[in-house]
C-alpha cells in the first residue's frame, strides 16, 4: 500500500514517517519515470504524490517543463511544499486534490502531456472517474502512466490481518469497516480506458517480490501504510496489534537467511494514450 489518493474513509497520514519508509515506492516510481523517456519540456501531473519526493524528481528531469503533484491528504501536501519548496525547485508545485476530480486541477483544460500515478490508484474508490479526469486534463496524444497495487496484491498480509481482526481482542474495532483498497481484474480496465477516451498500450498484472529489512522493517511498513486497519485500533493498543499481525505473518512466511521478510505483491501496470 502506498501514498494517499482518495479513500472512502479518512486516515491520518504521518507524512514524515511515510517519507522515511517508502523506499519500495520510490524504486517503483523511478522505474515508471524511466519508461516515460521525458524530453524535458513536458507538463506532468503526478496523481497521489504523497510526500512529494517523486514529483520533485520528475520536476528535476524537466528543465523546460514542470511537474504538479496532487494528493487528497492535506498533511502530505503541506510536507511536500515545505520539503521541496518552489524557491528551490521553481518548476514544481503541489495541490490538495481528489483523484476522482482531476478536472478541477486544470482550469484551462488539455494542459498536460503526461498524467503519472505511482502506487496510489488502489486507494481510489472510483477508477473510471480517475480515467475520465485524466483524459480531461491531457492534451490529445498525451500519455497516462500508472503503477498501482493490482488484484491479489499483498494477499498473504490480508490473510494474517483477518484472523486478528476477528479475534476477541480486536473485533470490536473492526465492525463496519469500509473497504479501504480497490483492486479490479484487467478486464475492467479494458472497458474503462477506451470508454474514457484512451487507447491502451500496456495493461498487465506483474508479480513482484518485495522485501523488508527484518521484523522491524515489516512492522514499520504496516505502521506507516496500512492505516485503514491500524488506525481502527486505539492509539495505546496499536503497537500490540501490529506485533500480533507481524507475528502471525511470520509464522507462515518466516524471514530468509539474510533476515529479510518477503511479501508477494501484484502490480498493475497501465500505459495509454489519449485519443
Amino acid at each position: 500500500m502506498n501514498a494517499t489518493c482518495s479513500q472512502p474513509s479518512a486516515v491520518a497520514w504521518n507524512a514524515g514517517g511515510y517519507a522515511a519508509n517508502s523506499a519500495v515506492q520510490l524504486a517503483s516510481a523511478r522505474e515508471l519515470i524511466a519508461r516515460l523517456y521525458l524530453r524535458g519540456d513536458e507538463q506532468v501531473l503526478d496523481v497521489g504524490c504523497g510526500d512529494g519526493k517523486i514529483t520533485a524528481e520528475i520536476a528535476r528531469a524537466l528543465p523546460r517543463g514542470s511537474a504538479t503533484g496532487t494528493d487528497v491528504a492535506p498533511e502530505m501536501i503541506a510536507f511536500a511544499q515545505q520539503t521541496f519548496p518552489a524557491a528551490v525547485i521553481p518548476n514544481v508545485k503541489y495541490l490538495v486534490a481528489d483523484a476522482r476530480q482531476l478536472a478541477a486541477v486544470d482550469a484551462v483544460g488539455n494542459r498536460f502531456e503526461v498524467v503519472f500515478s505511482n502506487a496510489a490508484l488502489h486507494w481510489v474508490d472510483d477508477h473510471p472517474a480517475f480515467f475520465r479526469g485524466a483524459a480531461t486534463v491531457l492534451k490529445t496524444g498525451g500519455r497516462l502512466a500508472v503503477f498501482s497495487g493490482g488484484l491479489g496484491n499483498a494477499w498473504d498480509v490480508f490473510l494474517a490481518l483477518r484472523p486478528e481482526m476477528r479475534a476477541p481482542r480486536w473485533r470490536e474495532y473492526f465492525r463496519h469497516l469500509a473497504r479501504p483498497y480497490f483492486f479490479y481484474p484487467t478486464t475492467a480496465y479494458e472497458s474503462w480506458l477506451p470508454q474514457s477516451g484512451f487507447r491502451l498500450q500496456r495493461l498487465e498484472l506483474v508479480p513482484k517480490d518485495t522485501w523488508y529489512d527484518g521484523v522491524d522493517g515489516f512492522a514499520t511498513w504496516l505502521r506507516v501504510t496500512w492505516l485503514p486497519y491500524v488506525q481502527r485500533v486505539p492509539e495505546d493498543l496499536r503497537e500490540e496489534f501490529i506485533t500480533a499481525v507481524t507475528r502471525r505473518y511470520l509464522a507462515v512466511h518466516p524471514a530468509d537467511e539474510q533476515g529479510r521478510v518477503h511479501v508477494r505483491m501484484m502490480r498493475l501496470e497501465i500505459a495509454a494514450i489519449k485519443i
